[in-house]
């Protein structure tokens, strides 16, 4: 592996995020689940997720990350985490084939956001949910970022009705964090 990735991926495993069981009690999760897991990076919500449900779609641009992923999940003996290299404008999966999509910190990078939003819609299933944790935009923001307004109304213009919008103490990098739990309604 190259010393970018390498470092990408200590980066990756070292930042302070949102607790993955916290963002977990947010949804229904059902053993016989299909996750979607997009911007899995190295694995933050794909491990946590694993042992809950049937299959977890490790969705990620970087093919160096996810051989990582790949690499973690079989020392730790996990065998239902299939990973997924593409774009969010052209997800490789089925129609109507997801339970559950989870976009952590990921979708403020993506342009067009709305083709990346019809996209996830188009993966899940009838009434299935959409879990965004995103970096709040604000008068500090230094990168690209999505406001929960502009975040909420495009999540609504793909075809979801927002079920819930949380905002956590817990600061990612020190910026403030918004959620959005989606339901696919259309």
């Amino acid at each position: 592996m190259n010393q970018k990735s390498q470092k990408k991926i200590n980066n990756l495993e070292n930042i302070e995020r949102v607790p993955a069981d916290k963002l977990f009690e947010l949804i229904p999760i059902k053993k016989d689940d299909s996750v979607l897991d997009l911007g899995a990076g190295t694995g933050y919500i794909s491990l946590s997720i694993a042992d809950r449900v049937k299959t977890v779609f490790a969705f990620d641009y970087d093919e160096d990350i996810l051989k990582h992923l790949d690499t973690v999940a079989e020392e730790r003996d996990i065998t239902n985490i299939k990973t997924v290299a593409g774009n969010f404008k052209d997800i490789p999966l089925e129609d109507h084939n997801i339970d559950i999509a989870i976009a952590s910190i990921s979708l403020h990078e993506v342009q067009p956001l709305a083709t990346a939003l019809k996209e996830i819609h188009r993966t899940l299933k009838h009434k299935g949910l959409f879990l965004c944790i995103e970096l709040e935009k604000t008068e500090a923001s230094t990168g690209p970022r999505v406001s929960s307004e502009d975040m909420e109304t495009e999540i609504l213009d793909a075809g979801f009705s927002v079920v819930d919008k949380i905002y956590p103490s817990t600061k990612i990098a020190n910026q403030p964090v918004y959620i959005i739990l989606a339901q696919k309604s259309k």
